[in-house]
């Protein structure tokens, strides 16, 4: 506990880490349920018909809709009769503990997961190896909230600088609170080598029209905020990618809610966005708007 402090006092001297946080966190709330109508965004523009949806998500739709679909098996790269692989299993722990001691500050692990479609029956060419390390976010400080975005800083770091391939899928790390619900039909312990909840296989039919029109319109507030960056209006930016992103965090959590769960679509309209790299454009708008409303030029 003591360190975690130290760590955050000393962040505070240099560049106000904690207060930029709150103050975060504070506009995001405020934003939240705003709109003009009841409950609608804040954002009162109506999209023009010149407003286009992006011709690389739109390639991508069109050409890789199959690969939403429910396969017989689970990948035989990654598991050998529903265990996982123990080369992969060695790898995937090493990472996980590189990742952990790599942090300013030291956590207790509680578990190591593997979950998403890898360890599922809806893996594709564009699944990525979800590796999930569960922390007790309480054990580090009382304010959950800011260990959330300490963790969430840290690991976005890490997958920016790392390029770690499993089987040729993507490694990406994720720090999870324990106690946390599993949304996903299938979880699988990496430290204790088991499935903490086993994934069942049922066919199908994915609404993939619905979750095409759920992602082009994401799309379509996305180019918008282009625009407000493009005109210098970084700080309605700011908000405005808050904004869609929580939109975009409430619409995968009503689906993963739902009877449907992974293959709802709302997770796929979100699946679209992740490929077709919208998550990434919105994340590195509101980086550069940041940089933009803090430059002093001569």
């Amino acid at each position: 506990m003591k360190e975690w402090q130290d760590y955050i006092a000393s962040i505070e001297e240099a560049n106000s880490f904690k207060n930029r946080i709150r103050s975060y966190i504070s506009d995001r709330n405020k934003m939240l349920g705003k709109g003009g109508n009841k409950n609608t965004p804040p954002y009162s523009k109506k999209m023009g018909s010149h407003v286009t949806f992006d011709k690389q998500l739109e390639e991508e739709l069109e050409v890789d809709i199959d690969s939403f679909k429910i396969n017989d098996n689970l990948d035989p790269q990654i598991w050998n009769d529903e265990k996982l692989d123990p080369e992969i299993r060695k790898k995937l722990i090493k990472i996980a503990n590189d990742f952990v001691d790599g942090l300013p500050v030291r956590v207790k692990v509680e578990d190591i997961t593997l979950t998403g479609s890898l360890a599922n029956y809806n893996w594709s060419r564009y699944s990525d190896v979800d590796l999930h390390i569960i922390v007790n976010f309480s054990s580090v400080d009382e304010n959950e909230e800011l260990v959330k975005g300490f963790f969430d800083g840290q690991r976005m770091r890490w997958n920016d600088v790392h390029d770690i391939t499993i089987k040729e899928y993507d490694v990406e790390i994720y720090v999870e609170n324990s106690g946390e619900d599993h949304r996903s039909t299938g979880v699988y312990s990496i430290m204790n080598d088991d499935w903490i909840k086993h994934p069942e296989y049922i066919e199908q039919n994915i609404d993939t029209e619905t979750a095409k029109k759920k992602a082009v319109d994401i799309d379509s507030q996305t180019t918008s905020i282009q625009t407000d960056y493009d005109d210098g209006e970084y700080d309605k930016v700011m908000r405005n990618v808050d904004r869609l992103k929580n939109k975009i965090r409430n619409m995968r959590s009503a689906g993963l809610e739902s009877e449907l769960m992974e293959y709802s679509p709302e997770n796929i309209a979100f699946k679209m966005l992740r490929r077709a790299k919208v998550l990434n454009k919105l994340t590195k708008l509101k980086y550069n708007a940041y940089d933009k409303m803090n430059t002093l030029d001569d």
